[in-house]
């Protein structure tokens, strides 16, 4: 019986993650991605979290500069706090988010793999 309700509890977990964070995360990414697109600074900056935003010194006008591309997702993985984007766009291609009390915000952007070690983001926290 034990096992039985492990079990039904680690499945119960596991779809609230998915369900959830995988639509939150897709929402806040799309709300920067069209922000972007339709160069609406402040609205890509309010999307940010904070230390990202505070990483360009005039969010507003800087975010929208960056020649970030908007595109659709392809797809959106979600690890608790945590979750990256992938876009179909050239070069920097990769959003990374995390969860604030707030809700989902962007963490890095304009991210693209580098051969070894860390992405290299334009807007990072």
């Amino acid at each position: 019986m034990r096992i039985l309700a492990l079990g039904f509890a680690l499945i119960v977990l596991a779809s609230c993650d998915r369900a959830g964070g995988d639509a939150d995360v897709r929402r806040a990414a799309l709300a920067f991605l069209d922000a972007v697109r339709r160069d609406d600074g402040a609205a890509a900056c309010a999307v940010l979290a904070p230390r990202a935003a505070a990483s360009l010194e005039t969010c507003p006008q800087e975010v929208t500069g960056l020649g970030l591309q908007a595109g659709p997702i392809t797809t959106a993985q979600v690890w608790g706090d945590r979750a990256q984007v992938r876009i179909r766009a050239g070069g920097g291609n990769t959003l990374f988010l995390a969860r604030f009390p707030s809700g989902w915000k962007v963490t890095g952007a304009g991210c693209a793999p580098r051969p070894r070690g860390p992405y290299d983001c334009d807007v990072a926290a």
